[in-house]
């Protein structure tokens, strides 16, 4: 499933990294995460993957308690 993610809970470093003002992330097998976010232009529509983390790591890049 894909799920947006609210502007509050981007992590800084991706908007300063990558200048992110959306955020997207996928459920993978396993208790993979997927976070992509999406750029584009009249002309253009890129997706961006930005990390593929596991279970752990993604709950620490945006602050859930395990």
């Amino acid at each position: 499933m894909v799920f947006h993610v609210p502007k509050d809970k981007i992590p800084k470093e991706y908007v300063r990294e990558y200048d992110v003002n959306n955020l997207w992330k996928v459920n993978l097998s396993g208790a993979w995460r997927m976070i992509y976010t999406i750029r584009g232009s009249e002309v253009d529509i890129v997706a961006l993957v930005l990390d593929i983390l596991d279970h752990k790591r993604y709950n620490k890049k945006f602050k859930y308690k395990n």
